[in-house]
């Protein structure tokens, strides 16, 4: 296990009527920004819940962030910040409302653009306090403190870091009025989320790989019970918390991370609109059959105990182990081809010119560049 050190500050609080912790948790005397998405929350009564928790406290309302948030957006929303002197932002929606606020709160203190914020991290200093409630399970950004910012004018997509959120308020009722696709890709998404951090090599920490074991099973346990019933508090409420724990940090202690598949799917999305979770369902399997041969003993690993899958020849137990984890993206109703999702040959081959232009190797071992990423895309054409 690799030295390092762990420090995660945001407090979750959980549970049904758990938006009313509003009125205490935000500070009383702050000006706070409401950010939101297009408008699914006042048709699920979360808005109303927010405003009547914070109705003694003096508050801004910006609307619009969409999904992927947009520089072009955010800029607006900074601008907002800045002219009303808020102090505090609050996060409703999903997690672009989140990542996005995460932007807003950093490029509130800062004299610049935010997209420099987003393409030079050492600009970044500082932000305003802020936090979230969250309606869309998927990103884990409720308790870490990662972003993805995208740029409508060049088509492209990057990661950001600020602070992590103060608390996040998580209500699984704020769930069951979610489109089923809004569902099966947060449940892709976080299912994504702790491949990158466990399917690297095997024998660096058998607590983090058990814990990460578990959270794919429950994910795979869970989700046929989703898809029956959107409404069955109990098993939104385990996909909710799931979420958070895939990308919070914890599985991630000591051990090697990927992510590869994750800066692939950035570019199916940035250049073909594919939502986020979608994206990674269609890269993950070519991630795993390309990098065989560096993360074939994790494969085997992953394929046996979270499947039950073994067999004597080892490329065709890894064959199978890949296969599975595609019908399961296909089972939660995810075309998982780039051909089925509209995507051609000149959509890979501008992934590989931005591999190239941006000199990128990407993967725990730093061998999946520009050649590599092409080679990815081919097999799941």
């Amino acid at each position: 296990m690799n030295n390092f050190i762990f420090q995660n500050t945001t407090k979750l609080i959980f549970g049904k009527g758990s938006i009313a912790s509003l009125t205490t948790e935000v500070p009383l005397d702050s000006k706070v920004l409401l950010t939101f998405g297009g408008g699914s929350v006042q048709k699920n009564g979360v808005y109303n819940q927010v405003i009547e928790a914070l109705k003694d406290h003096h508050t801004i309302e910006f609307w619009g962030i969409e999904p992927n948030p947009t520089i072009e957006t955010l800029r607006a929303a900074i601008a907002l910040a800045k002219q009303e002197s808020c102090d505090f932002v609050l996060a409703v929606g999903g997690g672009s409302v989140v990542d996005g606020s995460k932007l807003i709160a950093a490029g509130a203190l800062f004299d610049g653009d935010a997209w420099d914020l987003v393409r030079k991290p050492s600009l970044y200093k500082s932000a305003l306090p802020m936090a979230a409630v969250i309606t869309l399970p998927a990103t884990g950004s409720e308790m870490n403190r990662g972003a993805v910012i995208s740029n409508k004018a060049t088509k492209e997509k990057f990661s950001f870091f600020s602070n992590y959120p103060v608390f996040s308020v998580l209500d699984p009722e704020t769930t069951f009025s979610l489109p089923p696709y809004q569902v099966a890709c947060g449940l892709a998404d976080t299912f994504v989320h702790v491949i990158e951090q466990y399917l690297t090599t095997t024998g660096q920490s058998p607590l983090m790989d058990r814990w990460a074991e578990g959270i794919l099973q429950t994910i795979i346990e869970v989700a046929p019970k989703i898809k029956e019933n959107q409404h069955d508090y109990e098993s939104m409420a385990t996909f909710m918390l799931s979420a958070t724990m895939g990308l919070n940090g914890f599985i991630a202690l000591g051990v090697s991370q990927d992510w590869a598949t994750h800066m692939i799917g950035h570019e199916l999305t940035a250049l073909n609109g594919i939502t986020h979770g979608h994206s990674l369902t269609i890269v993950l399997p070519g991630t795993m059959w390309i990098l065989r041969g560096e993360k074939g003993d994790k494969i085997l690993q992953y394929g046996k105990r979270v499947w039950g899958i073994e067999h004597s020849d080892r490329e065709v137990a890894i064959r199978m182990i890949i296969d599975r984890t595609e019908e399961f993206f296909r089972s939660l109703g995810l075309k998982t081809r780039l051909h089925e999702n509209g995507v051609g040959q000149e959509t890979i081959d501008e992934i590989k010119k931005r591999f190239t232009e941006r000199n990128l190797h990407l993967g725990e071992n730093r061998s999946v560049d520009a050649h590599v990423a092409g080679e990815i895309l081919d097999a799941v054409k």
